[in-house]
């Protein structure tokens, strides 16, 4: 466990070799929160989500400063999904109109092109498969602003084409006695936008098909936006997932992916940026699988690239890479990872609460932890006792930090990028 007292706020930064831009996050005491590289609050919305995002402005006629939200705080159960502008104001919300009239939204959102939006969001549906009851899916709606559903996607009616055996639903579905309530844990859901992939001619990487990842079942997958089809896939399992002789112990790029368990944030590079085209993916390392793959004793969490026609890992991430132990950065939960325009990798490890920013080599040349806590009581997994997580104590948890440009805010708005330098921890006293 992390010390019971430990510094807040900006605790190194180097401006010479650090991407300036402002980071958006979640904060667990119901608000949403915009800071510049000094820690700085820019912006607080008093709404917040699991996880919030931003719009870029050109998808809302240029307006600035919007984020997408929940109204109610929580996650698997709230009723209304929100659209928030820079004062805080709600310009736009989906949930009457949603199935049962809830709008169930989990983990992902994203304004799409075409002015509608997409949602990530739990489903109670018959899936004969599994059983003649409903049982907890995931779904991916299409809404327009008018709030009614022009597409969906269910993960449930795909089982076959995600790689789940029918040696694996056991463990998927749980006793049929006590079934679980949420058989699948979609955990992100991002639509492609436009690749080099794409533009040599490989059709499964169309700009309109979406990616997603199952923390649970250790998949990460693309759908045909035309078709629902899953048309490319890593997981669920791989050949090192159960037997640690054939883990790649080598640190050599590239390599093929060996594994990955619990992941979040699962995304396509977009281009303009460094290693556009290549999949970004916090490896969270925490457990998952059906059943639960083999985890290392000391475990720690990596940040993968893969190149998705090859399936190499391009590069990584890990506690090692800043010189440190392994075990050192972990987070077995939440969590993500966003490539920045100078090469340099946003890094949220979210069940400590600490955003940092790494270059390519490993180094951290910014680093946050978030001084917002709030009581973090809480069905977690979703799941019928005695399954549940329940989490007690005050918590500072980030599910996700987004990099955000400064010309997204309202013009006028400051920022300050004032060095940093961390003090000798062995000096350092309260």
């Amino acid at each position: 466990m992390p010390p019971s007292v430990f510094p807040t706020g900006v605790t190194r930064y180097d401006p010479e070799r650090a991407h300036g831009c402002y980071v958006l996050f979640d904060g667990r005491n119901a608000d949403s929160f915009l800071i510049d590289m000094n820690g700085t609050v820019i912006n607080r919305w008093p709404y917040s989500g699991f996880p919030v995002e931003m719009i870029d402005p050109d998808l809302v006629g240029g307006v600035r400063g919007r984020i997408l939200a929940q109204k109610e705080p929580g996650i698997f159960e709230n009723e209304t999904f929100i659209e928030l502008d820079w004062d805080g104001s709600i310009v736009w919300e989906w949930g009457e109109k949603a199935p049962g009239g809830k709008a169930r939204q989990v983990h992902d959102q994203a304004r799409l092109p075409n002015g509608n939006t997409l949602v990530l969001a739990g489903a109670d549906r018959i899936v004969p498969r599994l059983s003649d009851r409903p049982v907890g899916d995931g779904a991916i709606y299409e809404v327009n602003p008018d709030g009614d559903i022009v597409w969906q996607w269910f993960c449930c009616d795909h089982l076959d084409e995600l790689g789940f055996t029918d040696e694996m639903l056991p463990f998927v579905f749980g006793d049929r006695s006590r079934p679980r309530r949420r058989v699948v844990a979609l955990n992100n859901m991002a639509p492609l936008g436009p690749n080099k992939w794409y533009a040599a001619g490989d059709d499964r990487f169309h700009p309109d098909n979406i990616l997603i990842d199952d923390r649970d079942s250790n998949v990460i997958a693309i759908i045909a936006r035309a078709s629902g089809d899953v048309v490319w896939r890593i997981g669920p399992t791989h050949s090192s997932s159960y037997d640690f002789s054939k883990r790649e112990s080598s640190r050599a790029l590239p390599r093929p992916v060996d594994h990955t368990s619990g992941q979040h944030d699962a995304h396509m590079i977009a281009g303009g940026l460094p290693g556009a085209g290549n999949i970004l993916v916090f490896d969270n390392q925490g457990p998952a699988g059906h059943p639960q793959v083999n985890l290392e004793f000391q475990g720690g969490s990596r940040i993968l690239e893969i190149d998705p026609v090859t399936m190499n890992v391009v590069w990584q991430y890990d506690g090692a890479s800043s010189g440190e132990q392994y075990w050192t950065f972990y987070s077995s939960f939440i969590s993500s990872a966003r490539r920045l325009p100078n090469g340099n990798t946003l890094i949220c490890e979210g069940m400590h609460g600490r955003i940092f920013q790494v270059m390519p080599d490993g180094e951290i040349v910014w680093e946050y932890v978030n001084p917002h806590f709030a009581e973090a009581a809480g069905d977690a997994a979703a799941d019928d006792a005695p399954n549940k997580w329940v989490f007690k104590g005050r918590r500072n948890w980030i599910y996700r930090a987004q990099p955000v440009p400064y010309s997204w805010a309202p013009e006028g708005t400051l920022h300050s990028e004032k060095e940093v330098v961390p003090p000798h921890l062995s000096e350092f006293r309260v």
